[in-house]
């Protein structure tokens, strides 16, 4: 289907889907995975991209945390893709309970799934957990199983199925294993500071510099109606001027701009809650939202954003 000139890839593999997938570097056997998420076309989406990959067993998938923690002690995969917000236990209670139970299992390597709260984001890499951004993307998808194969060979896994006893590992993998877990709890405790703690002092500029022909314009946060990325240029359009942000990504463009403001509804493009003028309801229980600028641009509602939209307009 087709949105303003632009088609609604959330669940759809890009033009060269068919083409072959580069291997990662690491050569390894086949993993083992399981992936969980309340919401099943995220689930459906991220195991076409895995299967796509040709080296991604997927054994299992679950929709809640209480799933989760039943599937990884019967399956007892390499890797967990795990939606950070669930109903139940969330993606970080989950972790938090395979930690204390112990049972003399290594953990499961584990990629977190958010679809916003790029703060989050920042301690996953700090930690050296990795994240998927909703909605996902295939090269991103490439580099954390790239990183999920190294550290399972760093653990002294060859890849397969079933995981390793720390009694049958050697010293290295052991303090490989407990170094993990360190890391996982300093992740736990960053996270929960961070919601305990007041909104921080230092907020995101309130102005942005955009570019109209040869002017450097000081355009204010609340102005912009939505930004898109066309062709690898950003464009950024307000009821009165229409330009070019010199961020070279959205995710970059995302960290200047207010996160209680900006949603990142589809993969092409970011909008401003307040200057949504309308949700149309689409095919397939999809949406598009019609904007406030000039053009009342239509912008589609990737199926994997369609969750959060409910939320904020209590749909």
């Amino acid at each position: 289907m087709t949105f303003s000139g632009l088609k609604d890839d959330s669940l759809q593999p890009n033009a060269d889907a068919d083409a072959p997938i580069p291997m990662p570097s690491t050569a390894v056997a086949q993993i083992t995975a399981i992936i969980v998420d309340d919401e099943q076309l995220a689930r459906e989406e991220l195991r076409y991209l895995l299967d796509s990959t040709g080296s991604v067993e997927v054994l299992a998938e679950g929709s809640n945390g209480i799933e989760a923690v039943e599937l990884i002690a019967e399956h007892q995969p390499d890797v967990v893709f795990l939606d950070v917000q669930m109903p139940g236990l969330d993606g970080f209670a989950v972790l938090k309970h395979l930690m204390e139970q112990g049972g003399g299992q290594r953990l499961p390597q584990v990629i977190f799934a958010t679809a916003y709260d790029q703060y989050a984001v920042r301690a996953f890499d700090v930690n050296a957990v990795d994240y998927l951004l909703k909605p996902f993307d295939r090269n991103r998808i490439l580099q954390a199983l790239d990183r999920t194969r190294a550290r399972l060979l760093d653990n002294g896994q060859e890849g397969g199925g079933s995981l390793l006893n720390p009694g049958l590992l050697g010293n290295a993998s052991r303090s490989s294993s407990r170094g993990t877990e360190a890391g996982i709890n300093s992740l736990l405790e960053m996270l929960h500071r961070q919601q305990s703690a007041p909104a921080a002092s230092s907020k995101p500029p309130s102005k942005l510099i955009v570019q109209v022909q040869s002017r450097l314009l000081l355009v204010d946060q609340a102005e912009i109606c939505y930004a898109a990325i066309e062709e690898g240029t950003i464009r950024v359009v307000t009821p009165t001027v229409e330009g070019h942000s010199k961020c070279r990504t959205l995710e970059d463009l995302l960290e200047l701009l207010d996160p209680n403001l900006f949603w990142r509804a589809h993969r092409g493009f970011v909008v401003s809650i307040n200057h949504i003028r309308e949700v149309v309801p689409w095919f397939k229980s999809s949406y598009q939202l019609r904007m406030d600028d000039r053009k009342q641009t239509e912008i589609p509602v990737s199926r994997a954003q369609t969750r959060r939209l409910r939320e904020l307009f209590n749909l």
